[in-house]
């Protein structure tokens, strides 16, 4: 009993869908730090005329330090994040903005006597609390 239901929890849907995006993002991640690592940065630095800033490092008491690999991964992170922005986030934005849609407000039932600003039917000619006649809209 216990395996069965173990089992319907692994195939069910959302479960399968989720590994699936799991992988494919770390996949995806990859190729972005490869493209910055071996692309983006000699392209700036060929650019820029400075030696390749992923290389750039300093040691402190044989502690060595790596900013330009740190940069590396900032770029990395600037990338997938505006393909997740783009490609994801204001698609599906869309999408729910498309189907949760609200309906228009219905027209007013009652307007404001000008006098006494009570609520009067919108039809109304006379105000019922202060009897003054109400032009028409």
């Amino acid at each position: 009993m216990a395996t069965s239901g173990f089992k319907q929890f692994l195939l069910r849907g959302n479960v399968v869908d989720l590994a699936v995006g799991v992988v494919i993002g770390a996949a995806f991640g990859s190729v972005v730090t490869a493209f910055t690592k071996d692309l983006l940065t000699p392209l700036i630095a060929a650019v820029a005329g400075k030696p390749d800033f992923s290389a750039i490092q300093f040691t402190v008491h044989n502690s060595k330090f790596l900013p330009g690999d740190f940069v590396n991964t900032i770029i990395s992170f600037l990338i997938i994040a505006t393909a997740v922005y783009y490609l994801v986030v204001l698609p599906m934005n869309a999408l729910v903005a498309r189907f949760n849609k609200l309906p228009p407000p219905p027209p007013p039932s009652t307007k404001k006597c000008p006098e006494c600003l009570s609520d009067v039917a919108i039809g109304a000619k006379r105000c019922a609390f202060c009897t003054s006649q109400i032009p028409a809209a």
